[in-house]
Formats: C-alpha cells, structure tokens, sequence
C-alpha cells in the first residue's frame, strides 16, 4: 500500500523523512544558519539516550568516619638498651603512648596514667639526652622539682610543665608532680602540637 503524503512532506522539507527537516536542524526555521540555536546536537535528537545518567549515583556511597579527626597519638620510642627495664615494669608498646585531643592530654605508661586539660599546659619543652638510671624501667620522680618522667630512652623526650600540679604516682593526691617528661617517637611534632592546642585551649576558656 503506497502512503501518498510522503512525497509532498518530502518535497516541503518540514517532514521526518527529510534529512534536512526542522526536526533535525532548527537553524533552519529561523531563517538560515545565523541564528544563535544552531543545528540539534547528536545525543538530543529523538530516540537517543544518553551514555551515562547524570542522576544516578556512580560506585557505593563513601563510608562515614567515625573517629575524631582531632585526636592524636604518639608512640614511646623504645630504645634497646632501656627495653628490659621497660618490660619488666610493664611498659611496652601496647601499654604505652600520649593522647592529644582538642581539650585534652593523656599519657599512658603501663599502669601509669597521667591525664588533664590542655588548658592546665603552662610550656613545653624538648630535652635530652638523660642518664640510663633515671629513665630506665618505671616512672621517676624528680627530687628535685617533684616532676614525674615516663622514659623509655636516653636520647631525647617532651618536657611538659603545669600550671597545676597533677597527680600519677601517689593515688591519694598528697604528692603531685609541677611537670611531666615522655619519650616519644616525634618529640619535636608533639611539642608544638601540645603548645598550639594549650593555647587555643587557654583562649577558649577566657
């Protein structure tokens, strides 16, 4: 069966089975090819779609951090020669280490713990190196300041001083100690890192 309306549409340019039709270039209904639409790009024209849904996700959803991004740790650094004294005191790397929050300072040492306000940090400082006799095994006490060191080398460590004394060996309180010294992988990291947050936690606090 013949369709005789195809031959006029074709003939009048205004059909789809014109290549040139208006369906295919729109330039050409406004009046020639200067008008600012331009022919109908490939991927728009009738019956085609697009190689990629802009709308749908691509890959699984990302997962959600849970820890806090301001927190940090630092390992002791265990020198040889002070490790058998350190393990035999029940200091070891998994019994051991400083924690910096935003607020916060602990040091864990074996059963040792030392914890108070950044704001409560009056300076720090980096010192070393130290006798064997006075970091080896256990914490020691200072006779001279009443300053508490957890050492586990000789070479360097972080000397932290409080604006109040806080409390590590004496559980009731009565002895308790102006300063703090840790013997950290990162000395120098983690002294500036304690100085910057004591002082943003000192303004926070006035």
């Amino acid at each position: 069966m013949t369709k005789p309306q195809q031959p006029e549409l074709r003939r009048s340019g205004r059909g789809a089975t014109d290549d040139d039709s208006a369906k295919l270039h729109v330039d050409e209904v406004g009046g020639g090819g200067g008008g600012p639409a331009g022919p109908i790009p490939e991927g728009n024209r009738p019956g085609r779609k697009p190689r990629k849904q802009q709308d749908k996700p691509v890959g699984p959803p990302p997962t959600p951090r849970i820890f806090d991004e301001g927190e940090r740790r630092y390992r002791f650094a265990f020198e040889r020669s002070v490790l058998p004294a350190s393990i035999l005191a029940g200091v070891t790397p998994w019994t051991s280490g400083v924690t910096v929050t935003d607020e916060a300072l602990e040091v864990r040492f074996g059963l040792w713990r030392l914890n108070t306000a950044l704001a409560n940090v009056e300076s720090v400082e980096v010192t070393g190196p130290y006798q064997w006799l006075k970091v080896a095994g256990p914490p020691h006490l200072s006779l001279a300041d009443r300053g508490v060191t957890f050492a586990t080398s000789t070479k360097q460590g972080v000397c932290i001083r409080f604006k109040e004394s806080v409390r590590v060996l004496d559980p009731t309180g009565h002895l308790r100690h102006p300063a703090a010294t840790v013997t950290v992988e990162d000395a120098e990291e983690l002294a500036s890192l304690i100085e910057n947050r004591a002082q943003l936690a000192a303004e926070h606090r006035t």
